[in-house]
């Protein structure tokens, strides 16, 4: 009894760390959505070796422990590797951007939701699947008179972004070959200081090639924003996943900190940061937080403080 116990465990241990393995031989998008939860399956897996070793000691339970601490450790360095220098708290910030999946048929929150922006804050909204806020823009548009999606751009109420200061060239693109309008670009003035606003939604990384066209995509049109950049929205995957660590790379984008978790809602802190707010030098950010109540979507909002360098 006590071996097929301990077989059980090793044969489950091991399918998972071989998932998991796979990404340092080939970014297949089949397993992608494993990747992201690089941590939480090797933390697992380390759970079930130890499990494995109180039934039967045996060399393989070692083997799949180490195994497991390793990708463990090695997810937390990935994890690490974009985190920008901490910004002082004293520092005022530049500006404050709430960016937010509201989920498209979530309209009886839609009222909640406007009622959220308005006090949030923010000097620049992203609202992703944004069809239920399209009654409230009316009142929305009393603090933010400048916007771009929802009728203005495009005629789908998909991505909305909105400011209180005027967009400067603002426009929508297509992003890969799957999704139409999932991505709009603009330049905003803050006292002298132009800054770059792309929002972004990306496709489930398990359709097929897809969201790796789209961050292709993204490659290059970044680069043709000089200066201060954010990009922010929903990458439907966590920063663990070998596309979006190419990009970071070659852009040179940071992080947080400590990305919350946005997905899924029941898992609430223990979730994975699968909604990113990324800045490109000399802009930094000074804090990202999110936003406690989930209004209904599936996701979790953030909000964002940012400050430039000299």
């Amino acid at each position: 009894m006590r071996d097929t116990i301990y077989c059980v465990f090793s044969v489950l241990t091991t399918l998972v760390l071989a998932v998991v393995s796979l990404r340092y031989v080939k970014d297949f998008y089949l397993l992608s959505f494993f990747y992201s939860f690089q941590l939480h399956l090797a933390v697992a897996a380390a759970a079930a070796s130890i499990a494995a070793l109180v039934v039967k000691r045996h060399w393989y339970g070692f083997l799949t422990l180490g195994v497991s601490l390793v990708l463990a450790a090695h997810g937390v360095v990935m994890t690490r590797e974009f985190v920008e220098p901490a910004v002082d708290e004293n520092r005022p910030a530049l500006f404050r951007l709430l960016s937010f999946n509201i989920e498209n048929d979530n309209f009886a929150n839609g009222p909640a939701i406007a009622d959220m922006v308005l006090a949030s804050g923010a000097d620049v909204v992203n609202i992703l699947e944004a069809e239920p806020l399209l009654s409230e823009l009316p009142r929305l548009l009393k603090t933010y008179p400048y916007y771009i999606g929802c009728g203005v751009g495009m005629e789908q109420c998909d991505t909305l972004v909105l400011s209180k200061r005027p967009l400067i060239e603002p426009r929508i693109r297509n992003l890969g070959l799957l999704w139409r309008n999932r991505l709009t670009v603009s330049t905003i003035d803050f006292d002298g200081r132009k800054v770059n606003f792309l929002a972004a939604h990306l496709t489930k990384p398990y359709y097929d090639e897809f969201h790796g066209l789209e961050i292709e995509d993204l490659d290059e049109i970044i680069p043709s924003l000089p200066g201060p950049l954010v990009l922010a929205g929903d990458f439907n995957t966590s920063i663990l996943a070998p596309d979006v660590q190419y990009l970071m790379r070659r852009q040179g984008l940071g992080t947080a900190s400590l990305e919350p978790a946005t997905w899924p809602i029941r898992a609430g802190p223990f979730g994975i940061p699968i909604d990113h707010v990324f800045s490109k030098a000399p802009l930094r950010l000074k804090s990202v937080r999110r936003i406690e109540n989930s209004f209904g979507s599936n996701h979790f909002g953030l909000l964002a403080d940012f400050v430039v360098d000299p």
